[in-house]
């Protein structure tokens, strides 16, 4: 195979890309043509803007000894910027394999990259072949201005923000300033090759970061093409990876993460990410943000800028919350309604209704006791307050974080970011597979299209898929509550007729029971359905052939949010607003399917129940995902590594140390996302139930920072870096979620929680002046007849011959002449109930406006700083064109008009009074 550095010349390659059934003519088609390739036209690979390149057409290698842990060329001096590795399996398809990778490598070296193979009896398995890329100057400044990747022209001198006074009791959290800001703060611009002497080039090696780097390499291999089958034009890395050409394509760490590198030229910034950053025993720590987006590029080091955020923010939800919780406990003892049903001469007295037809039998309500005073916990009158500080603090949430990302946005050099450089291109999938073209009105050049019949047809099929396997979700969702009906029974009669259980029967009681038994069953279930969701989610998207990556993005994170939504949270809206609701009352009861009779609240309320359900999904949830994300990839790599691992370093290199690590992919941030925008789910809309989640949240976030950058610098191949302004769609949804999260902890108080009721018995019912709330347990339990039982809901044994049985409802007695029909009292509470939502509501969603009016997206020092730096980076640009075009006129240049000098002089008095 022909490798770049064959011949002593160098030859200038202009790669010039005409559209298809274009003739190209002169000369510089000729030296294309004599290269022997096809390259593509500009909607089907490489831009025709990414052009003059300089090749160098020979390379002395020196072949001395280096170490292979090295992250250069056998020279020493060439860095590499990318690997590739295949296995040369001579099976059918072997042929194919070669000429595909023959021309692929060949027009990758045509576009101006630098190839250096390391045979497989080089390798540590003696099987795989590693193909080192590296990317020469003349290729980065041409892509830098394809990219348009902003590079520094001058030192910022604009000064730092004031001092914090508490600056000095915040410095046990601090990092050293070399790791938080690993580099000098300055001006930038776009890059323009004919502009070279205008920008800070100390060193061209070292100009462009490894990240910019391998990012420049990666958008060339994607675009690249390797032939045509079937009369088509093939191209790209990712088809060669799915086809099996290539094993493997990803960029080089920069040293071993436990140990700084040998060669003095290498950065050593993953060693110094995990001692500073990655180990646990850091968690209190600041994040080195500069450092991460230096490393890994701006998307990853956004992510981490908003969950280091979310979870700061989480340190005031979880203390309020505590506090709550901490209400309720000191006051279990004073609660009335606890002392009434655990009272032996009140609770022990009053004579329940069977909670099932046939197999149950009459209790007495004492046997309630203990879930009634632990149901105080979370249902008081902190709970009130917590659910309205929550909605208060969502927003603080979200308008603060813009702030800060408008910030890092100054920063990270990403106020004047392009999306259509980035997000805004075209899919290569969608080149590929769109074999239809036509013009585009903006641009004036063909590219393809998908023609709206296709397109119609593909979203009708990705619709009826999206809302079958919701129908899924719903009927799953709805197998649970018959479990929970159909299992009811069986708890109830283990747990009367078993004398072993007597002891605890107290606190597990029936409902209890089945409520953690199905909560448990649920989880079980959300993990299997996920699994396929996620792979049912991939390919309606790669069905759908979204036109652009943005667009890609978006339409997946929004089906995979809708099935995420649906799978956590569907048992936990039925046991907030469905259980219970619709009960009936004895002798006329609701049945699901005319044969499970429907559940009923426990006498204290269901928000307990809520509170169980809540707390095994979103606690499982937690466990289960740290699971997978640290030790599934650990022990991967550890079976991966237990051959090579005790190799010296001179026979393991740094390309294969990289090689047997876990691939990060490109949806690994998504999965990410996900994961805490689920949790913030569990955290908002249900808080009311449970104000203990922040603080779970917390803890959790606490060490997902430190296992999600564990698995990051110490498991995972090195991602390409990628640009990113701000965390996307994930901010529309969060914004949504703040939304719904008012609604549903509103109707949670109203309806779920007993204190509407209780307040209605307080003002407007209570008997008794010296203690209101005495008698309200009583007051809430109606009265039935035995004797107007049918045979179908009957007990089969009344041991006791009891002649009335209560159960949880607002109706007349039997004796009045409106016989079990609602009392006034159920519908004052109904009506209470909905004049709290609509108060809770409009006072929430006001004040919710209000704070999010008062605080500007962009902090006012940030606008100033942007303006500052637009103003001084025009100012230095403008003289600099003037400085040339004045040499241009004392050279006696005749096209440096006096024109010319008048409008450069005018662009920088605009930009001054701009």
């Amino acid at each position: 195979m022909e490798r770049l550095g064959k011949n002593r010349s160098e030859t200038l390659i202009e790669m010039a890309l005409t559209a298809d059934g274009e003739e190209c003519n002169g000369p510089l088609c000729e030296t294309i043509s004599t290269a022997g390739s096809e390259v593509p036209s500009s909607s089907e690979g490489l831009n025709s803007t990414e052009t003059t390149l300089l090749i160098p057409e020979h390379q002395v290698i020196d072949k001395r000894h280096q170490s292979k842990d090295s992250i250069f060329f056998r020279d020493g001096v060439r860095r590499i910027d990318f690997v590739l590795s295949y296995v040369d399996d001579l099976n059918k398809e072997w042929e194919k394999k070669l000429e595909r990778r023959k021309e692929f490598e060949s027009n990758l070296q045509k576009a101006g990259l630098e190839l250096e193979t390391e045979d497989k009896k080089e390798s540590e398995d003696g099987k795989i072949y590693f193909v080192k890329i590296h990317a020469p100057w003349e290729v980065l400044i041409t892509y830098a201005e394809v990219l348009n990747i902003k590079v520094p022209i001058k030192e910022n001198d604009i000064p730092s923000m004031v001092e914090n006074p508490l600056d000095c009791m915040l410095a046990p959290l601090r990092l050293p300033e070399k790791v938080m800001h690993p580099e000098p703060d300055y001006f930038t611009a776009p890059f323009s090759k004919d502009k070279q002497e205008l920008y800070l080039i100390n060193d061209e090696n070292t100009f462009f970061s490894p990240s910019v780097r391998n990012r420049i390499v990666n958008y060339i291999l994607t675009r690249c093409p390797y032939g045509t089958e079937e009369g088509k034009k093939k191209f790209g890395i990712k088809r060669l990876l799915n086809n099996g050409t290539y094993s493997a394509a990803y960029p080089l760490h920069d040293c071993q993460y436990w140990k700084k590198a040998n060669d003095p030229n290498c950065d050593n910034e993953r060693y110094t990410l995990y001692m500073e950053w990655a180990r646990f025993l850091r968690f209190y720590k600041e994040q080195p943000l500069d450092l991460i987006r230096k490393y890994y590029g701006e998307k990853i080091g956004i992510y981490f800028a908003w969950l280091g955020f979310y979870t700061e923010m989480l340190f005031l939800a979880a203390v309020v919350g505590l506090i709550c919780f901490l209400y309720g406990l000191f006051t279990m003892d004073e609660n009335m309604s606890s002392k009434e049903i655990c009272d032996p001469a009140i609770g022990g007295e009053i004579i329940m209704c069977p909670l099932c037809d046939r197999d149950c039998e009459y209790w007495r309500l004492n046997t309630t006791c203990e879930s009634s005073e632990y149901s105080h916990l979370f249902d008081n009158v902190a709970t009130l307050f917590f659910a309205i500080f929550m909605g208060i603090w969502v927003t603080l949430f979200l308008e603060f974080w813009k702030r800060r990302q408008a910030r890092l946005k100054y920063e990270w050099d990403l106020v004047d970011f392009e999306e259509e450089q980035q997000q805004l291109q075209l899919r290569p999938e969608y080149e590929a597979k769109c074999t239809q073209k036509k013009k585009n009105p903006v641009t004036q050049e063909m590219e393809p299209y998908l023609p709206i019949t296709s397109q119609a047809v593909r979203f009708c099929i990705s619709g009826t898929t999206v809302l079958f396997w919701v129908s899924l979700i719903i009927a799953s969702m709805i197998a649970v509550i018959v479990y929970r009906l159909a299992v009811y029974a069986a708890f109830a009669s283990l747990m009367e007729n078993t004398q072993t259980l007597q002891p605890i029967s107290g606190l597990l009681t029936p409902q209890l029971a089945t409520s953690v038994t199905a909560s448990c069953l649920n989880f079980v279930i959300i993990m299997i359905l996920n699994f396929f969701y996620e792979r049912i989610a991939i390919w309606i998207t790669d069905m759908e052939i979204p036109r652009t990556h943005m667009e890609y993005e978006n339409r997946l994170t929004m089906k995979m949010f809708l099935f995420q939504f649906v799978n956590y949270y569907s048992s936990c809206f039925y046991v907030a607003f469905f259980k219970g609701k619709f009960v009936g009352y004895p002798g006329a009861y609701t049945y699901m399917f005319n044969r499970w009779r429907n559940e009923e609240c426990d006498p204290a309320g269901c928000l307990i129940e809520l509170t169980t359900q809540l707390t095994i999904v979103m606690a499982g949830k937690q466990i289960w995902g740290n699971i997978q994300e640290a030790i599934v990839p650990w022990i991967c790599n550890w079976w991966g590594r237990r051959k090579a691992r005790n190799n010296p370093e001179n026979l393991y290199s740094r390309w294969e140390q990289d090689h047997d690590l876990q691939t990060f992919g490109a949806l690994g941030l998504f999965y990410e996302y996900l994961e805490m925008v689920i949790q913030f789910g569990f955290i908002t809309l249900f808080v009311a139930s449970f104000p203990l989640a922040p603080l779970l949240a917390l803890m959790n976030n606490i060490l997902e920072i430190r296992v999600d950058s564990w698995k990051l610098t110490t498991q995972y191949r090195r991602p390409v870096a990628a640009k990113a302004h701000s965390i996307g769609v994930w901010q529309e949804i969060l914004n949504g979620m703040a939304i719904l999260s008012v609604v549903t902890n509103a109707f949670i108080v109203a309806f779920t929680s007993d204190m509407i009721p209780r307040l209605v018995y307080y003002y407007a019912y209570s008997e008794n002046e010296d203690s209101p709330m005495s008698g309200y347990i009583n007051n809430s339990l109606s009265v039935f007849q035995i004797s107007d039982f049918p045979d179908r809901n009957k007990p089969k044994v009344n041991r006791e011959d009891f002649v009335i049985c209560r159960y949880r409802d607002y109706r007349y007695p039997p004796d009045h002449e409106r016989k079990y029909l609602h009392t006034m009292q159920f519908w004052h509470i109904l009506a209470a109930k909905l004049a709290f939502i609509i108060i809770m509501e409009h006072v929430v969603f006001i004040v919710k406006f209000f704070v999010a009016w008062m605080i500007p997206d962009v902090p006012a020092d940030v606008k100033a700083k942007i303006k500052r730096e637009k103003y001084l980076t025009q100012k230095i640009l403008h003289e600099y064109e003037l400085e040339k075009l004045k040499e241009r006129l004392c050279q006696g240049d005749k096209r440096a008009t006096e024109k010319e000098f008048i409008a450069t002089e005018g662009r920088m008095e605009l930009s001054r009074a701009m």
